[in-house]
């Protein structure tokens, strides 16, 4: 929580200035509408002129969600760190302030960090969009999740069915009627066992894949509040989940205009 207090102006400048840049002005106002900022102790939900010396409390964890931490970026494309707590969708218009041209081609769970990619031509547009839907890149999370593993490494295989109307999906392990089969592979880097940090990749990749799956075979990702356990997730203090999408591999054919970029892998050190 941040706190100051106010010197006249509208509440929206008031948190801009505040936050010196590293909050636009979009943003600003989206924290207002959700209600995570308070005025005098009281919750707002509109934007107003504030009165000299109105104390200002902001439930926001200081992120840069105009996401200053540019991986790489050329002509073609953007590639960025994402923050959690924020949807794809919202960052993305965020990224359109500084880019324009930028063009949206996959996504990651609101609350999942890591690295997301944006087009920057409407070619690469076309070529990135057909490089997800082919699963022709190669992406790797890290996740912490609950107990050891039986085995240091291993490929699961199963099969989700996605329930729209909760929100959420279900893991089985054999076909049911709406359900597609999903691989998620995984490697122990470290453990305690109390808890064990995994590198994954997704051979496929449908929603919640990586927590659901990882949760069906009983190592849930700490911090999630959909698959997890809350009060395991307290014991850990862990208020998100711990899941990043850290490291991306491109894979371009050689008649593809974005071929220059074949094999180039994109990672964040954590």
């Amino acid at each position: 929580m941040k706190t100051f207090f106010a010197n006249g102006k509208k509440l929206s400048e008031e948190i801009t200035e505040y936050f010196k840049g590293a909050v636009s002005y979009s943003f600003a106002n989206k924290l207002i509408r959700k209600k995570e900022v308070k005025v005098n102790g009281v919750r707002v939900k509109a934007d107003f002129k504030t009165d000299y010396g109105d104390k200002i409390e902001i439930y926001y964890d200081g992120e840069d969600k105009r996401a200053q931490k540019v991986l790489f970026s050329d002509p073609n494309l953007l590639v960025i760190y994402k923050p959690s707590g924020i949807t794809s969708e919202d960052f993305y218009s965020l990224i359109k302030e500084s880019y324009p041209t930028a063009g949206f081609v996959h996504r990651l769970d609101q609350n999942t960090d890591g690295i997301m990619v944006f087009s920057l031509t409407t070619q690469a547009e076309t070529e990135l969009l057909k490089g997800f839907k082919e699963r022709a890149f190669e992406k790797f999370y890290l996740a912490e999740v609950v107990g050891e593993p039986k085995n240091s490494s291993a490929t699961l295989t199963a099969y989700l069915f996605k329930d729209a109307k909760k929100g959420e999906v279900k893991i089985y392990d054999t076909p049911v009627k709406g359900s597609e089969k999903i691989i998620t592979s995984y490697s122990v880097l470290k453990t305690d066992g109390k808890t064990s940090l995994l590198e994954v990749k997704l051979i496929t990749g449908k929603t919640h894949q990586i927590r659901a799956h990882l949760a069906h075979v009983g190592h849930f990702i700490i911090g999630d509040g959909k698959y997890g356990n809350e009060s395991i997730n307290r014991r850990f203090r862990a208020k998100k989940q711990r899941l990043t999408a850290y490291k991306l591999t491109l894979k371009f054919s050689q008649e593809s205009p974005l071929y220059y970029l074949n094999g180039k892998t994109f990672i964040i050190e954590k």
